[in-house]
């Protein structure tokens, strides 16, 4: 084995390693810090990938999905972001405004969603207030948790373990249906 090869393969082993650890710290969530279905979200403002501030209540008279992420540019943020962009269309079309929240920079959520061609709107939360709020502050890491809120702000379903793989599919059958507490 050469010399390259050595590196390379303990750079894959520590890549892979840091993966399953910041899936197993953001799966940490305390579900009693959670929002409860039927409870109204609480309303913020916060700096998307432009630096233009959202406010949550601006928003009333549309779905939203809200969904907190650990960090930028790592592979299931990655997965889960491109997931939601290649159905967001069919998203937006059922009237879903989708906030993606993550401690990361405006600056950092910029390249993102460039690199990612991201349709969607990332909003920047480095003091960690909002993902505090929604119960999504993991241990190391923001954890990955989403909330899928009605027209009047109320949370229509709640998503403590998310799958980056699936999530989209998720989205698009919930708000399929009626809004039934």
């Amino acid at each position: 084995m050469n010399i390259i090869t050595m590196y390379l393969t303990r750079y894959i082993a520590l890549a892979v390693m840091m993966g399953i650890l910041v899936f197993m710290v953001s799966a940490c969530v305390k579900k009693e810090d959670m929002l409860g279905i039927g409870s109204k979200a609480p309303d913020f403002e916060l700096p998307d990938q432009d630096g233009n501030l959202h406010k949550l209540s601006s928003y009333l008279g549309k779905k939203i999905l809200i969904y907190f992420y650990p960090k930028d540019n790592t592979p299931g943020c990655t997965v889960e972001a491109c997931a939601l962009r290649d159905n967001f269309n069919e998203l937006k079309q059922k009237n879903l405004v989708i906030f993606g929240v993550s401690a990361d920079t405006v600056q950092s959520h910029k390249k993102f969603a460039q690199e990612h061609g991201l349709p969607f709107t990332l909003l920047a939360d480095p003091q960690k207030e909002v993902i505090k709020l929604y119960g999504a502050n993991g241990k190391l890491f923001v954890s990955r948790i989403s909330y899928l809120l009605d027209e009047e702000g109320k949370v229509l379903k709640v998503y403590p373990n998310v799958n980056p793989l699936s999530h989209a599919s998720e989205i698009l059958g919930a708000i399929s249906k009626p809004n039934i507490y």
